[in-house]
């Protein structure tokens, strides 16, 4: 049951992030699927996979992102 409830958040999880059109909105809402990915895979017996996705997918990916926004943003002023 635990299962089937991880995988319709993530379903859910990653509808949000294609339906984000605002790219600061999507590098959060990219964050939590990192996130929620990550507790799928500790929910799949996966705890070492599961680590790597929570830094990867909700620290490491969002925080690029977010830096190459600024780039991009300050390059326009």
């Amino acid at each position: 049951m635990l299962q089937v409830v991880v995988l319709g958040m993530v379903a859910v999880s990653a509808l949000a992030v294609v339906a984000a059109r605002d790219p600061l909105r999507q590098a959060m809402v990219a964050s939590i699927y990192g996130l929620v990915l990550g507790i799928l895979f500790f929910v799949f017996a996966a705890p070492d996979v599961g680590l790597s996705q929570t830094v990867v997918g909700a620290v490491a990916l969002p925080l690029m992102i977010l830096l190459a926004l600024a780039k991009v943003r300050g390059g326009e002023e």
